[in-house]
């Protein structure tokens, strides 16, 4: 199809749609369908040419493995959390920590052994700190502060092991096949990590924010805070939850929070008050939540090293050279089966274990659905001419210097309003590298300019599912809660945008 300006309009109209709907699949639905009409303008052409694309896309052989990777990740950890491996090491850490800045410490230590998803990092660490916190005298203000700047600005900067990696790279495929750049789309990844600036930024005002801003007069009114106050941010934050439950999956249970379990020690009580960590069967554990993890770890930095050793020059040169979706894919089945085992060997029933694994592999059905149409979406817009009409007439619009920068300030714009990072990566990336490419810049902090924006609304939304999730658990007014996070925010962000400019004049 001959290039114009129509070749614009699915990416124009995901934006909008997105942000007044706060939800990400409305919007890529309705730009898909656009493109899909604007190919075959007929009563029934346009969904016929929609359902083509979907299709041919999710059955493309990298698509096929992200969507498995995914599904089988959620249902690992879904099994984790049955067999108690988070509850145990709830109960494990929380015997170790004696004082307040130990219990800060292990905050961000503990990202070293629960960093492959924010979500899972939250409902881990959570509960452990909200036990502790009237003890050691902590505000649930700075706790969830921690928790929060540790888990989805670490994630985005981890290129194995995480739920992460499989998406930014998927992602990033289409975009440079968008483009027309042939080029592997893990390697670009890895060399764009130090481009996530955002990430870094907002680590550095964490430690700050967390071991010397928060006054103690703020720590002692917060564990002073009456219970009446707190049943009432509870059902507040049910609610949010609630409503935004189709693209978060956050899943409150009333009734187990309105009726702990019985304590366990000290802090039993409301370490029991985390609905999606674990319930009042689950056993303590905390080996079940280390020896998976450590597996699918190792097995992937071996099979990862071992795909790629033939022909390496350096042990660091053999993971470059690696097919690594296909590597983590291969640890993640192995950790999967040996698991398993495991929990076999504990008396637990193959049943069960099953049962859990589905369900927590259907609670990603939505993000599948956002990756199915994302693909569908970026293959009708090339097929319509977008790269080509990007070349002729928009790339002279924003200034070669200004592309990852304003890349970025606009996307931390959406996705403030749209609390997602998966899904404002899926709508810039293939835009920012197009935009990169045909303006002659370099597309490596451009690509890190789109994640650096996403992340930044995952961590300051208060639509974001890790906010809802957090505030949940630790009883926080998710809106009050999400606006004392937006002055480190936009410290961080600010610092981040001057770099982005500063690297876009020193990397042309």
């Amino acid at each position: 199809m001959e290039p114009s300006w129509k070749a614009l309009l699915p990416f124009l109209v995901v934006i909008p749609i997105s942000i007044w709907t706060k939800q990400v699949i409305p919007g890529l639905f309705v730009g898909l369908l656009l493109g899909s009409y604007l190919m075959d303008p007929s009563l029934l052409g346009g969904l016929r040419t929609m359902l083509s694309y979907l299709v041919k896309n999710i059955m493309q052989m990298n698509n096929i493995r992200i969507i498995i990777f995914l599904y089988v990740f959620a249902g690992l950890v879904s099994m984790i959390k049955y067999t108690g491996g988070i509850k145990g090491f709830v109960h494990l850490i929380s015997k170790k920590v004696k004082s307040a800045k130990s219990a800060l410490m292990l905050t961000w230590i503990s990202t070293m052994v629960t960093f492959s998803d924010p979500d899972f990092r939250i409902v881990t660490i959570a509960p452990i700190m909200k036990a502790l916190k009237k003890r050691l005298g902590l505000s649930s203000q700075q706790i969830g502060f921690a928790i929060e700047v540790t888990s989805n600005p670490v994630v985005a900067l981890i290129p194995l092991a995480t739920a992460f990696v499989g998406y930014m790279v998927s992602v990033i495929d289409k975009a440079l096949k968008t483009a027309g750049i042939g080029a592997q789309p893990y390697i670009v990844y890895v060399k764009s990590i130090p481009f996530n600036f955002f990430s870094y930024t907002i680590i550095i005002v964490g430690l700050y924010y967390s071991f010397f801003k928060y006054s103690r007069k703020a720590e002692t009114r917060a564990a002073a805070e009456g219970e009446g106050k707190v049943a009432l941010i509870r059902r507040w934050n049910e609610r949010l939850a609630l409503e935004f439950a189709e693209e978060n999956q956050v899943h409150t249970n009333k009734q187990e929070k309105e009726n702990p379990n019985e304590a366990q020690g000290e802090e039993g009580e409301e370490m029991q008050t985390c609905p999606r960590a674990y319930n009042k069967e689950t056993p303590i554990k905390p080996w079940n939540l280390i020896v998976p993890l450590s597996i699918v770890l190792v097995l992937t930095l071996f099979l990862s090293w071992w795909d790629g050793h033939k022909g390496a020059k350096t042990f660091f040169d053999a993971f470059l050279r690696s097919d690594a979706l296909g590597a983590m894919l291969e640890a993640l089945f192995l950790t999967v089966i040996i698991t398993v085992v495991y929990f076999l060997l504990q008396k637990f029933k193959l049943n069960d274990l099953l049962t859990h694994f589905v369900k927590g592999g259907n609670e990603l059905i939505s993000v599948i659905l956002m990756l199915a149409l994302i693909w569908a979406l970026s293959a009708v817009s090339e097929d319509l001419g977008f790269s080509q009409y990007i070349t002729d007439h928009v790339k002279g619009w924003i200034p070669q210097y200004f592309v990852a920068p304003v890349l970025f300030l606009l996307g931390a714009v959406i996705s403030y309003f749209i609390g997602s990072s998966w899904g404002t990566w899926g709508m810039l990336m293939p835009l920012g590298v197009t935009l990169a490419h045909q303006a002659g810049t370099n597309i490596l902090p451009v690509i890190g300019a789109v994640f650096a924006s996403g992340t930044f609304g995952a961590f300051a939304s208060p639509l974001s599912d890790n906010t809802v999730t957090l505030c949940t658990i630790l009883d926080l007014p998710v809106m009050e809660y999400a606006r004392t996070k937006l002055v480190p925010a936009f410290i961080a962000a600010g610092m981040a945008a001057v770099l982005f400019g500063v690297m876009s004049f020193i990397m042309r």
